[in-house]
């Protein structure tokens, strides 16, 4: 009887063993099966840029998103004029866009052939007469030595000299016997060329414009709906069109100028101005996006903008389970300012997510998963 009762009791316990290993095959197939669990290897990890980072709580106001133009300073863009009437001849080939240095000769604006304002022939003249009066005061300094002239006429005709050195000098510094000489006051690039090779120009004609490119206004204007918000700007992100960082104002010194305080009948929007250093190889004339910040009491869960995927207009982000098993997971979003996004819900402040990487944790959701799991066993 007893050894009956034994052979049973070995029996249900293999029976329940049996049991035990099926239930956690199957939890495990079904753990590999799940599609919202993705395994990404420490491997697969240090091949990329790969960071976690959990959610900040902070006060978050709401984000103007529009366009901006950027556009150079006052201060930082110089028109050469031309200084006499004539035909303005360039130097070389000169183009929009240009880089040029200080100094550099660009043009030369000649008269020749002009019978009225010929500089051309005031400056023949202008040196003609420095000459000889030069001359004469070398000449009557040897003759004062000997007190052949008197103090009355040295001082007469040293006079003469001075004047004519004075606008011979002064012709000199930008004219020659070609022309009047335009040359770059300062080192930048070429924004706008106002004449072409060959053209008549008269004085005080604007010939270029050179810009630095060092210091920009940013210009943007946004709808009348916002106005409110206007006064509690606090800051602003921006990103070039052709490039997918985004910087912030406080990166490139940037500062807010000017808000409309009112609308015309040409425009009904409200324009809003910013100043920033060109740190970001920002291009005069060329278009931004830009994501206005305003001051809010309110504080709201944000994540990094680099969390977030989408998928037909289904947002997710990858929350981190272990150190190389992520869950793919919904969340509703509210204002992004181009570097963080707002999360209304799906996510816990004290759970982790993909800060960087998502992508690449996303495309392994969709690659082998019998690869996948093959470097997970390992």
């Amino acid at each position: 009887m007893k050894k009956i009762v034994f052979a049973g009791v070995v029996c249900a316990l293999l029976f329940a063993a049996c049991r035990m290993d099926k239930y956690e095959f199957q939890q495990d197939n079904q753990l590999h099966e799940d599609k919202n669990i993705i395994f990404f290897t420490k491997e697969q990890q240090t091949k990329i840029e790969f960071a976690i980072e959990q959610p900040n709580v902070e006060f978050f106001g709401q984000v103007i998103k529009t366009i901006g133009r950027i556009e150079s300073t006052q201060a930082d863009e110089t028109i050469l004029p031309a200084k006499m009437s004539g035909i303005i001849l360039f130097d070389e080939n000169i183009v929009e866009g240009q880089a040029v240095y200080a100094g550099r000769k660009l043009f030369t604006v000649s008269g020749s052939g002009m019978v009225e304002k010929n500089v051309n022939l005031q400056f023949i003249e202008a040196q003609a007469n420095f000459r000889k009066a030069e001359a004469d005061y070398k000449r009557v300094q040897e003759l004062l030595k000997d007190k052949i002239v008197s103090n009355k006429e040295f001082l007469e005709i040293k006079n003469i000299y001075e004047t004519a050195k004075a606008v011979y000098d002064n012709l000199n510094k930008s004219f020659s016997a070609d022309g009047q000489r335009i040359s770059c006051s300062t080192s930048g690039f070429i924004k706008q060329l106002f004449v072409s090779n060959g053209q008549y120009v008269e004085a005080g004609q604007p010939l270029v414009s050179i810009s630095k490119n060092k210091s920009l206004f940013l210009k943007a204007d946004v709808q009348m709906k916002y106005a409110h918000l206007l006064p509690a700007i606090v800051s602003a992100n921006i990103r070039a069109m052709n490039k997918s960082g985004v910087y912030s104002l406080p990166e490139l010194n940037g500062q807010l100028l000017s808000y409309g305080k009112s609308a015309n009948e040409d425009n009904y929007m409200l324009p809003v101005t910013f100043r920033i250093d060109n740190r970001g190889d920002f291009i005069s004339g060329s278009f931004v996006e830009i994501y206005i910040k305003t001051q809010s009491n309110k504080p709201v869960m944000t994540i990094p903008s680099t969390s977030i995927t989408e998928e037909q207009g289904i947002y997710f982000v990858y929350i981190q389970q272990d150190t190389e098993s992520f869950e793919k997971r919904e969340v509703q979003i509210g204002t992004t300012d181009g570097i963080k996004t707002e999360i209304l819900s799906g996510l816990n402040p004290d759970e982790k997510v993909v800060s960087k990487g998502a992508v690449s944790v996303k495309v392994a959701q969709f690659s082998g998963s019998s690869d996948t799991e093959a470097e997970h066993a390992h």
